[in-house]
């Protein structure tokens, strides 16, 4: 084990790959029975899409509106919650039909969401990270995230996984693993080398995770990514 800080480093093996649409500018990343649920952003770009894992075809797509950047997503009681960027504004849709059911507001930019089954999870590209009550949103607590010696920011992209968040740090090739309830780093996930150097030259930033809870998985992927990969941590 390698240690950032007395802070564990994790690798990975890679355990399959799958296609990716390298016009997605992914925000938000969910696996469910075979498919993923996908939310990109870009002004008058954005989705929400239903894709499968196998093939990379897009089963089922709704596009915001122009003036919407999406952003994160998850998955709650058969509900698909998406944010967006700077509208101060969610929404909310039938899982199975992506019929919009409802809008949600707050008053920060939207970055990351997940859930832990009592609470949604907010990021919003600073350190802190909020708690949500899901039926109201309006903030039940926030923990601010941070390693021994700094506020981490640019918290992005998140996923509720076995008990801790993971949260990709924008523009780096890390996920962070935190203490949900002290905000503590617990360890760093190092993924460099996914791409090669051709395959990243066309690329952006490393952005999505995705849990199979069924093999203890993690899907990972980018903006603008050609690739998917099922990974296990090392």
């Amino acid at each position: 084990m390698v240690y950032f800080n007395s802070i564990p480093v994790y690798s990975y093996n890679i355990i399959n790959t799958y296609p990716h649409d390298v016009s997605a500018f992914t925000q938000g990343l969910v696996y469910e029975s075979g498919v993923l649920y996908e939310s990109t952003g870009g002004f008058n770009e954005s989705t929400l899409r239903k894709v499968d894992l196998q093939t990379g075809e897009i089963l089922k797509l709704h596009k915001l509106g122009e003036k919407h950047f999406g952003e994160g997503i998850t998955l709650y009681h058969n509900k698909i919650f998406q944010l967006t960027w700077k509208s101060n504004m969610g929404f909310i849709y039938d899982k199975d039909s992506f019929n919009l059911k409802s809008k949600f507001y707050y008053n920060t930019e939207g970055w990351g969401l997940t859930h832990n089954d009592e609470h949604l999870i907010m990021s919003n590209g600073t350190a802190e990270i909020y708690f949500l009550n899901p039926k109201n949103f309006k903030k039940v607590y926030s923990i601010k995230v941070h390693d021994e010696y700094k506020a981490i920011t640019r918290l992005n992209e998140l996923e509720f996984i076995q008990g801790e968040i993971y949260a990709n740090i924008w523009k780096s090739d890390r996920i962070a693993r935190i203490c949900p309830h002290s905000g503590k780093v617990t360890g760093w996930i190092d993924l460099k080398g996914l791409l090669s150097p051709k395959e990243y030259k066309n690329s952006d930033t490393l952005n999505g995770i995705a849990y199979d809870k069924q093999s203890n998985s993690i899907f990972v992927t980018g903006k603008m990514w050609p690739k998917i990969f099922q990974i296990k941590l090392v």
